[in-house]
C-alpha cells in the first residue's frame, strides 16, 4: 500500500517539519552496504533518469491521474533497492538526484489526481522526501524543486504564510544556480505565494525577477524539473499572478503570450491555460470572448485525468448559470458535465 513508501517524522508543512537532511548518508553506505547487496553503477542511475521523462511526458500530456501507480510501482520494486545497494559515493549522488526527481514526479501525480485528504497527504509525503534525498544527494536545484511542491500544494490549500516560507526557502536555495530558468522558476513561486497572501510588493517585486531571470539566455534544456520551465509556462503563472493582483489587461495579455507565441504543447497544459484565460475575458465583462475560449479548453480537456482540469470544468459550469438564457451558454455547461465525467 502507498501509505507504507514513506515514513516521515512530521507531517506539517513548516520547514522545520521536513527534518535536516543527513548530509553524511551516501558517504556512510558505500562503507556500510551489505556483501549480497545489489551493485548500482551509472546504468541504474540512467535508468532511472529515462523512466523520469518516460512517465513525465505521459503525466504531461494526460494528467496525474494517469500512470501513477507505474511510477509508484517503479520506485518501490525497482528502485528501492538499488538505494539500498552498493555503489560508489559519486554514483550514489547521481542515484540519490535522480530518484528525488522520480519522488517529485509521483508528488505531482498524486497532486493532479484528486483533492483528497489521501491524495494531498501522499503528494506532501513524496515532495518532503524528494527534498531530503535531493539534499542528501547535495543538489540545490532539486532541493528547491522539492520545495516549491509544497509551496504550491500550500498555495492551492490557502496555507498562506506556510506558502510564503516556503518560496522563500525556493528562492534561497536557487540564489547561487547558474540557471535562469530555475532562478524564474523559483522567483515566480514566492510572486504567486506572496499574491496569494495579498502582499502586493512582495509580489510585484518577485514577478519582476522572475521575468528579467527568464529573459536572460540559457543552456541547452536539461531534465530537470525546473529546465522545462519555459517561456511559455513562465507567461501562463505570471499572467495568473497579474490576475490575482487585479491586473486583467495584462494577465489576458501574458495568456496570449503562453497559448499563442510560445505554444504550450501539452495539452493538459494547453487545457488549464484556455480555461484560465476564459476565467480572464468573463472578469473584463468579454462573455463572447470567454465562451469561445471555454469551447477550445473543451476540445482541449477531453480525456485528461486532472484535478486541475476537472476544478476548471466545475468553475466554468458555475459561472455559466447566470447565463442560463443564452443557448450557448447552456451547450458548454452540458458538455463539460459530459467532458468531466
Amino acid at each position: 500500500m502507498e501509505r507504507r513508501e514513506f515514513v516521515l517524522a512530521s507531517s506539517g508543512y513548516a520547514l522545520s517539519a521536513l527534518g535536516l537532511p543527513d548530509m553524511n548518508s551516501i558517504t556512510r553506505r558505500t562503507g556500510t552496504a551489505r556483501p549480497e547487496a545489489v551493485r548500482v553503477g551509472q546504468g541504474e542511475v540512467a535508468a532511472v533518469r529515462h523512466m523520469v521523462k518516460a512517465l513525465g511526458d505521459s503525466a504531461s500530456e494526460l494528467g496525474g491521474g494517469h500512470a501513477r501507480h507505474l511510477a509508484v510501482r517503479y520506485l518501490t520494486q525497482d528502485v528501492a533497492p538499488w538505494l539500498e545497494g552498493r555503489f560508489t559515493e559519486a554514483t550514489g549522488r547521481d542515484l540519490f538526484a535522480a530518484t528525488s526527481q522520480l519522488v517529485h514526479l509521483a508528488g505531482w501525480m498524486a497532486q493532479d489526481e484528486g483533492d483528497t485528504p489521501e491524495l494531498r497527504g501522499l503528494a506532501q509525503r513524496y515532495y518532503a522526501h524528494s527534498f531530503r534525498l535531493a539534499a542528501e544527494a547535495g543538489d540545490p536545484e532539486l532541493s528547491a524543486t522539492a520545495l516549491r511542491g509544497l509551496a504550491v500544494q500550500c498555495v492551492d490549500l490557502g496555507h498562506r504564510a506556510e506558502a510564503v516560507q516556503l518560496g522563500e526557502a525556493c528562492v534561497e536555495y536557487g540564489h547561487h544556480l547558474d540557471n535562469p530558468r530555475a532562478v524564474a522558476y523559483y522567483e515566480a513561486t514566492l510572486a504567486n505565494a506572496a499574491a496569494q497572501d495579498d502582499d502586493r510588493r512582495m509580489a510585484t517585486k518577485h514577478l519582476a525577477l522572475s521575468e528579467t531571470a527568464i529573459g536572460k539566455p540559457t543552456a541547452a534544456g536539461g531534465d530537470s524539473w525546473a529546465a522545462h520551465y519555459s517561456p511559455g509556462r513562465w507567461a501562463h503563472e505570471s499572467g495568473m499572478i497579474l490576475s490575482r493582483l487585479g491586473d486583467l489587461d495584462a494577465a489576458e495579455e501574458h495568456l496570449h503570450l503562453a497559448l499563442d507565441i510560445h505554444g504550450l504543447d501539452r495539452r493538459r497544459t494547453r487545457a488549464i491555460v484556455l480555461a484560465d484565460l476564459g476565467g480572464v475575458r468573463l472578469r473584463q465583462g468579454d462573455v463572447g470572448g470567454a465562451m469561445a475560449t471555454w469551447r477550445d479548453f473543451l476540445d482541449c480537456a477531453d480525456g485528461i485525468r486532472s484535478v486541475k482540469v476537472r476544478a476548471a470544468l466545475q468553475d466554468m459550469r458555475v459561472r455559466l448559470r447566470r447565463y442560463s438564457g443564452v443557448p450557448e451558454a447552456q451547450e458548454l455547461r452540458e458538455r463539460a458535465a459530459h467532458v468531466a465525467g
